[in-house]
């Protein structure tokens, strides 16, 4: 036996269905079926939950390599043990792996492609070799640096699903050469393509009319588009390395794209899944790109050029309607342009949104005022300390120089410090609903980190992440519903008070926080049991410990399933109004319509339709409850810090909100918790003064209106109105609030 394969019984399948309820959130059943819920054509309709969670856990388990290598009877034993085991956890959404999980382990994709399992992404936006990776440019050495290298990494691992963070600090910027050629770009498509009106308008041409007039010119480099994502990435480099000498050794200076063979709107994508957004994104993107990089002819590429250039490409993914594009633009702090881009309003609204912006610090930044003025004004920059991330895992642990000598930046949400790269590999423990249900914590961490392990274990495209994969092993076992976790367990919430003191470098007055030694130890201990099952597990499968374990992602979309607090966020609100929208044509609007959820078009997007879902936050009625409408930018720091001191040695994602009359304490609470927290952001609160605002307040009262009107079990009448379950599309797939990461 070379080879073997570990799978789930129907038997037992069935008996944990009969014994174990689902802890579905309010929201739970919905988000699972728009979202995670594959079609499967055997059948003519969708998962169930039962089979996603099959799905994911036999896609998971069979990762671990000595399955590969005439595995024993005692591995093969312990691993169908362990699926047993996951699939109990999962089923009953006591804990869940990262969305991306949900969706694409252990299909065929995944088999093909383990970038997939990853949440995000980060790259150094500098010139680099590609490799031994699934792309490299024809005209390229592997080993050859090019600076279409990073824009290729954004653009393909955008693609499949990930978001990504990138680098455009003045040290990587300056690696990049001076612009040295304009190029002059055509875009031809022939007529008979679906796509020609369209494109035409866009500024492509005519494929046959080109031919004739060009028919005896060779003063060109011609490439015909394969109907592909790798197509796609590899025109952009070509186009993007042309601009250089020492990537056009032909020196040729016009590019002609032929996009004739890319598949029109609204076509199938296979293996990934969704629809085609047709070759029109592409087009406006590489005439964009074009135009930036030919305005820096015999100067440099800036820091603004190489996030407009990332940006671009993350509206052209998001144009495909399937993907969202989580971006986070990682900039120097004294860079002026790079921190005020955003004030270019019609920037902004073309492409500039497409990513949250940061700015890098060290231990000796003082400059925080200037930052503070930003978030006040639009929630902009961010702030990433990478000599924490470099030198502390948890900060409780002290100054270990060189701990993760080798991160540059964060991926997206700031919850995992990466090096050039590497991805965030994540998992999610939803410790209150594990306790109710009777699971042992250290049991369930255990499997988390186990599961997380495994992920390392698959195949990379990229040689760069390879390497640093292989190296690290960096694992992200996370917690959400903490909030939860913490009132029901103490009473109370974590941070029980301030007192007054004197910061010890500073001298300056401030409010340390006080922690309730209880919750310190439930952390601290759920803390060893990943470490403890870590250094195990890496034992037995051979490989380097993880450099880094645990974390606090943001969550959202995982967290709606069993209707748990954000991440370590505060409940918006005790109760409150959740808007979803969803296409027009989406056939659950039937199905929340016959339960009695009230429903409006939606006022911002066209053929788009607004829900409304009542919801009550966990021991909302407790006199102890607080929600972020309520809790104190102090607090919100003070907790934030807690579970970077005593659970995370990766980092912690927070959006700390704030009232209007809070925003001048911004930069005193920067300063205080300069040497603990890693990453930060923060936005202001609205409540709900945004007409259809994502989240409303509401009061008790009016929550108990909205539930009497609402009657029947939605996936028992979906059920009953759909035999039929056709055309249940992903819509999306990201484990951050409201389909974004809110890293600002």
């Amino acid at each position: 036996m070379k080879n073997a394969r570990i799978s789930l019984d129907q038997a037992y399948i069935d008996q944990v269905k009969q014994n174990v309820s689902p802890h579905w959130g309010e929201l739970g059943w919905v988000t699972y079926k728009r979202t995670y819920a594959r079609w499967l054509p055997e059948y003519n309709r969708a998962e169930e939950w039962d089979e996603t969670v099959k799905r994911v856990v036999e896609g998971n388990i069979n990762l671990d390599p000595r399955l590969t290598d005439s595995p024993s009877e005692d591995v093969i034993k312990e691993l169908s043990d362990e699926a047993k085991r996951l699939f109990k956890l999962i089923y009953g959404l006591a804990s869940t792996p990262s969305g991306r999980n949900l969706w694409v382990s252990g299909t065929d994709y995944q088999r093909r492609n383990g970038d997939s399992l990853n949440n995000c992404w980060f790259i150094a936006i500098k010139p680099q070799k590609y490799g031994d990776s699934h792309i490299v440019p024809d005209y390229l050495d592997k080993n050859q640096k090019a600076l279409s290298m990073p824009f290729s990494f954004v653009f393909d691992q955008l693609m499949k699903g990930g978001g990504v963070g990138f680098s455009v600090v003045q040290d990587n910027i300056q690696k990049i050469p001076s612009v040295d050629n304009r190029i002059d770009l055509t875009i031809v498509i022939d007529k008979a393509s679906a796509s020609y009106d369209d494109s035409v308008k866009l500024g492509a041409t005519d494929k046959s009319e080109w031919i004739k007039q060009n028919q005896n010119s060779a003063d060109y480099i011609y490439y015909d588009l394969p109907d592909t994502r790798e197509g796609w990435v590899l025109a952009n480099a070509r186009l993007i390395d042309m601009h250089f000498k020492q990537t056009n050794p032909e020196n040729k200076q016009k590019l002609v794209l032929d996009i004739s063979g890319i598949r029109p709107y609204g076509a199938k994508i296979h293996g990934f899944g969704g629809t085609a957004s047709g070759p029109m994104p592409l087009v406006e993107m590489l005439f964009e790109i074009n135009d930036i990089i030919n305005n820096r002819v015999g100067t440099k590429i800036t820091s603004v050029d190489g996030t407009d250039i990332c940006n671009l490409i993350g509206k052209t993914v998001v144009a495909g309607n399937v993907r969202r594009s989580a971006e986070l633009a990682l900039g120097s702090n004294d860079d002026q342009d790079f921190i005020t881009m955003k004030q270019d309003k019609d920037k902004l609204y073309h492409h500039r949104w497409a990513s949250n912006n940061s700015v890098a610090i060290d231990a000796k930044f003082d400059g925080y005022e200037p930052i503070a003025a930003g978030i006040r004004e639009n929630g902009e920059p961010g702030v990433v300390n990478l000599d924490l991330s470099r030198n502390y895992g948890r900060i409780i642990d002290g100054y270990q120089e060189g701990i993760d000598s080798e991160v540059e930046g964060t991926n997206p949400c700031g919850e995992i410090s990466l090096a050039n790269g590497e991805p965030c590999n994540l998992f999610e423990v939803f410790p209150y609903i594990a306790e109710e249900q009777g699971w042992d914590l250290k049991e369930v961490f255990k499997l988390a980190t186990r599961y997380t392990k495994r992920v390392t274990f698959s195949e990379y495209d990229w040689e760069v992440s390879r390497n640093i994969i292989y190296k690290n092993r960096r694992i992200g076992v996370s917690m959400s519903g903490i909030q939860d976790w913490l009132l029901n367990d103490l009473g109370h919430r974590v941070v029980t008070g301030f007192e007054d003191s004197i910061d010890e470098e500073t001298g300056a007055k401030i409010k340390k926080p006080i922690y309730d030694p209880k919750g310190i130890k439930m952390v601290e201990e759920a803390y060893q049991a990943v470490i403890d099952a870590d250094q195990d597990y890496s034992k037995a499968l051979n490989c380097n410990p993880s450099i880094k374990h645990t974390t606090v992602k943001p969550s959202g979309t995982v967290a709606k399933l069993a209707g748990a607090s954000e991440g370590m966020h505060f409940h918006y609100a005790g109760y409150l109004i959740q808007r979803i929208r969803f296409q027009a044509s989406d056939p659950l609007l039937k199905t929340l319509d016959a339960c009695g959820y009230y429903s409006e078009p939606d006022i911002y997007s066209p053929n788009t339709i607004c829900v409304e879902f009542p919801l009550r936050a966990a021991h909302a009625d407790s006199k102890n409850f607080a929600s972020a409408g309520t809790v104190s930018i102090e607090e919100q720091f003070a907790t934030q810090a807690f579970l970077q001191t005593y659970w995370s040695d990766n980092a912690v994602s927070c959006t700390v909100t704030f009232q209007s009359d809070e925003g001048d304490k911004i930069t005193s609470l920067f300063k205080q918790y300069r040497n603990v927290i890693k990453s930060t952001s923060l936005l202001p609160y609205y409540g709900g003064s945004l007409e259809q605002a994502p989240k409303e307040p509401i009061d008790k009262k009016t929550y108990e209106e909205r539930k009497a009107k609402i009657s029947g079990d939605v996936a028992t009448v979906f059920a009953e109105q759909h035999d039929d379950q056709k055309d249940i599309e992903l819509v999306d797939q990201t484990d951050c609030e409201s389909g974004a990461c809110p890293v600002k």
